[in-house]
């Protein structure tokens, strides 16, 4: 279910940190967390299966405190394995309302989606019989390029 936040929502927290840069050249599959890497303008993380300048979902950002709560249901699971470009810490990413723009490292994004519809249920969902990304990941669109690495900074701006 896609879900849009209001601006009352977002929390008082405006600041995060990135835990981890992750990146795969094929789609749906798990990403390598590649600790920093290079984002383009429009288009998303340089060698990434989901940069692609024609879609609003350039870039996938999922928090830690989300992996944490499949962590608790006793699954394996880390950065990258749901398949987020950017794993975050200590900001509540689903209350960031759609059309924010943030700075993460050195890259302004704008959120333009929270949650997303799973067409085919993914390996954790079916060996957990849940997925966190479909409620709690959020996707943005690159606005500017630069270098994002992990210990970078989350603003919202």
């Amino acid at each position: 279910m896609i879900k849009s936040a209001s601006s009352e929502n977002v929390k008082k927290l405006e600041y995060g940190e990135v835990i981890a840069v992750c990146t795969s050249p094929l789609k749906q599959t798990r990403k390598i967390n590649v600790k920093e890497c290079l984002v383009k303008e429009n288009h998303g993380l340089v060698g990434d299966a989901h940069s692609n300048s024609q879609t609003h979902r350039q870039v996938s950002l999922l928090a830690q405190e989300s992996i944490d709560k499949m962590k608790d249901m006793g699954l394996d699971v880390h950065p990258g394995d749901f398949a987020e470009n950017i794993t975050t810490s200590g900001i509540e990413l689903v209350t960031i309302p759609i059309g924010t723009r943030i700075q993460v490292g050195d890259s302004i994004m704008e959120i333009t989606q929270i949650g997303k519809e799973c067409h085919n249920h993914c390996a954790i969902y079916l060996q957990a019989g849940d997925c966190i990304m479909p409620r709690e990941g959020i996707f943005a669109r690159a606005i500017t390029g630069g270098k994002v690495k992990t210990g970078d900074k989350v603003k919202i701006l």
